[in-house]
C-alpha cells in the first residue's frame, strides 16, 4: 500500500491528481469499477497481499479499457 501512497503524493505534487480523478470517472473507468470485486481488492491491500493484488491488476490490464487507461496514464505522466 505504500507504493500507491508514494504514487499520491507524486501525482500531487505533479499536480496530475485532477487528472487522475477525470480518468477514474471516465466511461472506461467505470466500467472497471464495475468489474472489480473492491472487497477483494481492499482486503487484499489492507493485509498486504501483493498476489492477490497483482493477479487483481492483471486482470484489469488484460481488459480494453484496462489498457486504454493504463495508456493514458502513462502519457499523463510523460508529460
Amino acid at each position: 500500500m505504500q507504493n500507491f501512497e508514494q504514487l499520491g503524493k507524486e501525482l500531487e505534487r505533479r499536480g496530475k491528481a485532477d487528472d487522475i480523478k477525470r480518468l477514474a470517472e471516465s466511461d472506461d473507468g467505470l466500467k472497471l469499477a464495475r468489474m472489480i470485486d473492491s472487497q477483494r481488492l481492499e482486503q487484499a491491500a489492507r493485509s498486504g497481499d501483493a498476489d492477490t493484488l497483482r493477479a487483481l491488476l492483471s486482470s484489469v490490464l488484460q481488459t480494453q479499457e484496462g489498457k486504454r487507461l493504463a495508456e493514458n496514464v502513462k502519457k499523463m505522466m510523460q508529460s
